[in-house]
């Protein structure tokens, strides 16, 4: 048995990691299951989940735990939280890198209403959903139990566009009318889903006011100084990032492919972070990836910075942030059948929420009932972003009213089962239909091969935003 959080007991528990999610990682890639899952699983395999608790070994296990580990870590305040925190703030900041406001005020009112629509349904059945089920902590018993509730729903919002996009790509339509509106829809249904999500947590962190004293904590943690401190952030946000993103056009025209950049961007990235969370009260991803969105305005500088910074992202920090998923967030210890039937329609509601939200805008804007329901289908996948928000609502920051981390099976569950369904549906809604060629466009620029410079200028943007379901990242070694 040896100290995981030594130097080098740490190092060797980085290995153990890297090993694991890449084999796994590697393995789900070959049955065509995003690559994140096999992360997870990784991190339940040697992780003390299911050997710890059931064969008495586990190869990193945690201080005080009724089993024999390799290599063990102090149950709070060690390393893997440390780096999975840096981690999560990575990926949200490069997918703010990769949001192209312009893009986003050129898909026009359908790909509005169709996130929005995509998150509002998927959430109100989740709460609906969640309520019956009050004895696994949720409906309507405790003022603890509503905010799981919310919880839940605020899960369900979230949508992974990448699998969508590769299956237009291989039908011949990501250059369509529809295939932008979703590629689009996706990414403003993420942007509203942070939002959301900084709304829901503040507010269930204004539950704890009783523990201050007075001053100016105390007034962050009241609901109604919650709200004003999000509004305050996100006022701060857009006036501090209108001059930073004046100092990174300076910056770019001077020292444009200098390390100085991202090393710059993540200074700005970090900071944006730490004032959210400590001054603001907001969620610290949410920091994280508006700083990528006020950087994403400097086009030359948020290119470069995500070219550099997503190396270590990826090789790295990322890696240690879902394999921790599935080490310390993952257990089966309290998992019984009522939380199992519970993911399963938390599951469904979520594919039928975004289904009939989704499509019903399309279909209200003259779409087909085949292309509304692709349109719905099309949005239904899930991905990084709904591990990510899952992982802030069981955090212990959020006191009594966290979710229990028994909920995280839900959330691979969705996953999983909307990786499989999404393509399968897809090619079923399109059948052999002939790829579509979009008006304005020659016939033979659509015949020719596609590469980087002939996907549509939103949908080149697009399929980036959910790395690790990209072919970029999870469709690659």
């Amino acid at each position: 048995m040896c100290e995981g959080n030594s130097a080098l007991g740490f190092v060797a528990v980085l290995a153990i990691i890297l090993f694991s999610t890449k084999i796994l990682g590697l393995l789900f890639r070959r049955i065509g299951v995003p690559q994140v899952l096999g992360f997870i699983i990784a991190g339940i395999l040697i992780g003390p989940a299911i050997f710890g608790d059931f064969c008495g070994f586990s190869l990193i296990g945690f201080e005080g735990g009724d089993y024999t580990a390799l290599f063990v870590l102090p149950e709070t305040d060690n390393g893997l939280e440390k780096f999975s925190k840096l981690g999560v703030l990575l990926l949200m900041f490069s997918t703010g890198l990769e949001t192209n406001l312009r893009d986003l005020k050129n898909t026009g009112l359908a790909a509005v209403l169709v996130a929005s629509a995509g998150v509002a349904v998927p959430l109100v059945l989740g709460f609906a959903a969640s309520l019956p089920f009050g004895g696994i902590g949720l409906g309507f018993a405790e003022t603890a139990n509503i905010y799981r509730c919310v919880f839940i729903g605020t899960i369900l919002t979230a949508t992974s566009v990448a699998i969508t996009v590769s299956v237009l790509k291989e039908l011949g339509k990501i250059h369509t009318k529809l295939g932008t509106t979703i590629v689009s829809a996706a990414i403003i249904d993420d942007v509203i889903g942070i939002i959301l999500l900084s709304v829901v947590t503040g507010i269930a962190k204004a539950g704890t006011a009783t523990e201050y004293a007075n001053g100016f904590e105390w007034f962050k943690g009241q609901i109604y100084g919650t709200i004003i401190m999000i509004v305050c952030f996100f006022v701060f946000a857009v006036g501090a990032g209108f001059v930073i993103s004046k100092v990174f056009r300076w910056l770019e025209k001077k020292w444009a492919t200098t390390h100085r950049i991202p090393i710059f961007s993540l200074a700005v990235c970090f900071a944006y972070s730490w004032i959210a969370e400590e001054i603001f009260g907001v969620a610290d991803i949410t920091g994280a990836f508006l700083a990528g969105v006020v950087l994403s305005t400097a086009h030359r500088t948020s290119q470069y910075a995500d070219k550099k910074i997503e190396v270590c992202t990826y090789l790295l920090f990322a890696p240690v942030f879902f394999s921790n998923i599935g080490i310390s967030s993952i257990s089966f210890e309290g998992l019984n059948p009522q939380i199992l039937l519970f993911s399963l329609l938390a599951v469904f509601v979520g594919l039928v929420g975004k289904v009939i939200g989704c499509g019903t805008v399309c279909k209200a804007f003259k779409y087909s009932v085949r292309e509304s329901a692709a349109g719905g289908v099309g949005m239904m996948a899930r991905g990084e972003v709904a591990l990510i928000v899952t992982a802030t609502v069981t955090n212990s920051s959020l006191g009594a009213n966290a979710l229990p981390p028994q909920f995280m099976i839900m959330t691979v569950l969705l996953i999983l089962i909307s990786s499989i369904l999404t393509p399968v549906l897809l090619k079923v809604l399109y059948g052999k239909q002939p790829a579509e060629i979009p008006v304005g466009t020659p016939a033979d620029e659509e015949s020719a091969p596609e590469g980087p410079q002939e996907i549509s200028r939103h949908a080149a943007k697009r399929p980036r935003h959910s790395h690790f379901n990209t072919h970029k990242h999870f469709m690659g070694d």
